[in-house]
């Protein structure tokens, strides 16, 4: 009963569900049906036809979703308005005008008038009239007519950025950035750019009708190249169809159907154009092209070719690097095949030659402790002989020897030690032959004192002053030709060894007044291999035998040297001399040094040995030899030394008043240095006395020097039984003369300029002569003789450019005329050498002397400015031995502003000419010019 009531429950809960949910869905039917009823009612219209809400009938529901709605709708309308008002002005436009402006507000556009100027994000807009479109952003501005000039004044100067233009009418729109412009003129790098008509596009390129492109900054350029049309990118290059080259407003027949140039701001690679030319033994060529690679901003490199049409070819590779506060340098390298004459004829040769440079240099904060440096210059021998650029330049072509040094280094400070190795290479242009040492190590120890009391307390012992030091040194090296260089042994051809060298030396004072120095020296030599010689009586000729092995040299020597220092005052009497002389100082340097060595030469050091030779006529000789005579650090001397060296310094000063010096006196050198030397050997058993050195010292100029040496022999000339004369053992002073004079050198050399020559004659100071020099352009620039990738021929013409202009008014003297000016300077160098002439037919029997001969020299070389433009230079001399002008080169510059002529000529001993006509610009210089040179068979005659 229970259950079936339970049931009955159930099912009247599930129909009374049914039933309200019918009814919900219905009421709400209903009043939807109403709510729109009401909307409808509620809808009128204006007299445009657009429906107008009335909100008062609308309850609040209806109100809510209206609101809702209408927000949505006003901000989808908002989006599609700033869509079309996309082309307006989003930034301020800020203008302004000297003398007045008009603003039609009806049209939105503004005219402006006198010096006007119109901003526009980076935009920037001078003119003298300019009128301005607020809704089209359209600008167009012009200048006013010139009654006086005839043509226009105040033209627009419009500049976006780093770029600038210049024309008569410019019409631009600032926000699409595009532009149509009348007459423009614009500079890109080193170039400027004209035409009559252009366009500018929104990326900010321009495309030229009838435009001109020239390096020339003058208003009217010397020269220009017609471009029919072009398209140019700013700041990276101009496109251009048909041009022509036009100088002085002449038309020339040389056009080209297509080209660019490129005008870069950035590091950039780029081909390089060849030079091309004729040479009578190779043919037809094309030199220097090739390609410059950037590669980044601490390295780049460039390559370049060379092919003639009968065989011959060239490579060379020249790279500059560098990175800041680390290392610098430069590397060179190339490689010539040359062929001259015809394949299958006995006149054709072929030569492989090959050229290295390297400079490197490490800065000093790199480290401290560690540095690196190279100085490489080799070349084969036949290289400068087969390079056409050598036969120009006189030095390198002449140049008889090179060398070449690889050094490296370093130290620990702490413990006093040093580390360095090198490897050094010289190179004789004339036999081809080499001397290379590789490597050359060298292990240094300061200087220490090993009886210093680490606590000291009290005075200095003596023994406390006592120090030692040491240098080893390990080399290999070897001389030979140039083409064995590869070829040969390490063991056998090559010499090696070490030395090492332990001084040990003190320095003690004695009475106060005499400095006493004794020092004892031990060297100790290790070689690898010693020559013994003997002699073959059946083939009758010296036999030697080298055997390798381990072999020790060693030797010792000690000195004992004292000096002190004598002063002399002499003041001259006031009523004599006046007191103008202050005072005359003499000061006096005595020294004299004890040296004794045993004599190594004796048969118990093994060092020197014998062997008999039997003459043709049947006579036996004793030959002396050493086996390690041809060794790298030679072998000890023979002959016990016990010799006496004897030394005597003057040094004379005077001081006199001045009004010139702030303390009223001034101090001027008499002699500054008169120097006597000489030695005398006890332990020999002839001829003990050396010779007499004098050296004299003047210090009379400020930039001048006087040094002479001068040597006097001590042994006088005898006659032998066949009477030559020979050096006997009896001295002059013996004889009461002074030693026989065996010669001097002396060299001078002075620079002439006209300051100079004012000064002499009291009309300069040196202020103007140091301004002179910072003035001249010639003074800049040192040649280092290394091949790099500088053009030398672009940088002078560049140069030249960069002087500054004139300013239009000329110098005037004192009295009101123009000044004349022309820079010039002579420099002359002469050096003489006087010497004894052994030469036995000359010799006086009377005097008992060989009479002298002189060796001189003399250099001449000179600069003349004729003007700011024009630039004469030479170099000369005189060979006084084979009476003959050395080798004479001249050369002429001339600064035609946009171009750089100069030529180069070779008068002796051979002759060669070099001309040469480019444009200064970089972009230019490998297009517009002209070069020609002399060749190896058609050298110039001149009569």
């Amino acid at each position: 009963m229970r259950r079936i009531s339970f049931t009955v429950l159930l099912l009247c809960a599930f129909f009374f569900m049914l039933a309200n949910a019918d009814y919900q869905s219905r009421k709400r039917h209903k009043r939807a049906s109403s709510d729109s009823v009401a909307v409808d009612k509620a809808m009128k219209r204006d007299s445009l036809g657009r429906e107008i809400i009335d909100t008062t009938t609308m309850d609040s529901l209806q109100l809510a979703i209206y609101r809702h709605n209408k927000t949505i709708d006003d901000s989808i309308h908002l989006d599609s308005l700033n869509r079309q008002k996309k082309n307006g002005i989003d930034a301020p436009v800020n203008f302004s005008a000297n003398d007045s402006m008009v603003y039609d507000a009806r049209n939105k556009t503004a005219f402006l008038y006198g010096s006007s100027n119109v901003k526009y994000e980076n935009m920037d807009l001078k003119s003298e009239r300019i009128h301005l479109n607020m809704d089209s952003s359209l600008v167009h501005a012009t200048g006013v007519s010139d009654t006086a000039s005839k043509g226009l004044k105040g033209t627009p100067v419009f500049s976006m950025g780093s770029d600038n233009y210049e024309s008569d009418t410019m019409s631009f729109n600032f926000k699409t950035k595009k532009g149509l412009i009348q007459n423009v003129a614009t500079q890109q790098e080193e170039g400027f750019l004209q035409s009559k008509l252009s366009k500018r596009n929104d990326k900010g390129e321009i495309f030229l009708q009838h435009g001109r492109y020239t390096t020339c900054d003058e208003p009217h350029p010397d020269f220009y190249i017609a471009l029919s049309r072009a398209k140019v990118r700013p700041g990276k290059d101009v496109v251009f169809g048909p041009a022509y080259l036009v100088v002085a407003d002449v038309p020339l027949p040389l056009a080209i159907p297509y080209g660019f140039f490129p005008f870069t701001k950035s590091y950039s690679s780029g081909f390089i154009m060849p030079t091309y030319g004729d040479e009578s033994t190779r043919g037809f060529y094309l030199r220097d092209g090739g390609y410059y690679f950037a590669m980044s901003d601490k390295w780049d490199l460039k390559l370049l070719g060379e092919i003639y049409t009968r065989g011959s070819w060239g490579l060379s590779a020249a790279t500059n690097y560098h990175k800041r506060y680390r290392y610098s340098g430069t590397f060179y390298a190339a490689y010539q095949d040359t062929k001259t004459g015809d394949k299958g004829l006995p006149d054709f040769t072929r030569q492989q030659s090959f050229k290295i440079q390297w400079s490197h240099r490490q800065d000093q904060k790199a480290n401290p402790f560690s540095s690196l440096a190279a100085s490489v210059n080799f070349a084969s021998s036949s290289y400068e002989r087969n390079n056409m650029g050598s036969l120009y330049n006189p030095q390198t072509l002449t140049q008889s020897t090179r060398t070449s040094s690889v050094s490296w280094s370093t130290n620990f400070s702490s413990i006093g030690l040093s580390l360095s190795s090198t490897a050094n290479l010289n190179q004789n242009m004339r036999d081809s032959s080499i001397a290379l040492t590789l490597p050359d190590l060298n292990i240094n120890i300061s200087r220490f004192y090993p009886f210093k009391r680490a606590h000291a307390a009290g005075a200095e012992r003596w023994y406390e002053k006592i120090s030692v030091s040491y240098t080893g040194q390990i080399s290999n090296s070897i001389n030979t030709k140039e083409d064995r260089l590869f070829r040969s042994n390490l063991i056998k051809d090559w010499r090696n060894g070490m030395q090492h060298r332990i001084p040990v030396s003190g320095s003690f004072t004695l009475f106060n007044y005499i400095n006493v120095t004794p020092s004892f020296n031990f060297t100790d030599r290790m070689y690898t291999n010693k020559v013994t010689r003997s002699w073959d009586k059946v083939a009758k000729k010296e036999v030697a035998d080298t055997t390798y092995g381990f072999h020790n040299i060693y030797n010792w020597d000690f000195s004992l040297g004292a000096s002190t220092k004598l002063y002399g005052m002499f003041i001259p009497n006031r009523k004599l001399f006046g007191d103008k002389i202050q005072a005359i100082r003499h000061v006096i340097t005595p020294s004299v040094s004890f040296s004794y060595a045993p004599d190594f030469g004796t048969s118990r050091y093994g060092y020197y040995a014998t062997y008999q030779r039997t003459n043709t006529d049947g006579t036996v000789d004793l030959v002396e030899y050493s086996p390690y005579a041809n060794s790298l650090y030679g072998v000890p001397g023979r002959g016990k030394m016990g010799s006496f060296n004897f030394s005597f310094d003057n040094n004379i000063e005077m001081k006199i008043k001045s009004d010139k010096d702030t303390t009223g006196i001034r101090k001027i050198s008499i002699i500054d240095n008169l120097g006597f030397n000489m030695s005398y050997n006890m332990a020999a058993k002839e001829k003990p006395w050396s010779d007499l050195s004098m050296n004299l010292r003047l210090k009379w100029w400020k930039n001048y020097t006087f040094n002479m040496n001068a040597v006097f022999a001590s042994y006088a000339y005898e006659l032998d039984a066949n009477g030559k004369p020979y050096v006997g053992n009896h001295t002059y002073w013996g004889m009461g003369k002074w030693g026989r004079f065996q010669g001097m050198s002396q060299n001078v050399s002075f620079t002439l300029t006209p300051e100079k020559l004012k000064k002499i004659f009291g009309g300069s100071s040196d202020e103007d002569e140091q301004k002179g020099k910072r003035n001249d352009p010639e003074a800049e620039g040192v040649d280092t003789n290394v091949e790099s990738n500088v053009d030398d021929d672009m940088i002078e013409g560049q140069r030249s450019v960069r002087k500054k202009k004139a300013t239009g008014k000329a110098e005037t003297d004192d009295d009101g005329y123009m000044m004349f000016s022309m820079p010039w300077s002579l420099t002359v160098g002469y050096g003489i050498t006087m010497r004894e002439n052994t030469d036995v037919r000359k010799f006086n029997y009377r005097t008992m002397r060989y009479p002298y001969m002189f060796t001189q020299t003399l250099n001449f070389s000179g600069n003349l400015r004729i003007s700011d433009g024009w630039n004469i230079s030479f170099s000369s001399g005189y060979d006084f031995e084979n009476h003959a002008i050395s080798m004479t080169t001249a050369s002429l510059q001339r600064d035609l502003h946009c171009f750089n002529m100069s030529c180069q000529v070779v008068l002796a001993p051979y002759t060669s000419y070099n001309f040469s006509f480019r444009c200064n610009a970089s972009t230019l210089t490998d297009a517009l010019k002209y070069d020609k040179r002399s060749g190896y068979s058609n050298a110039v005659q001149w009569y």
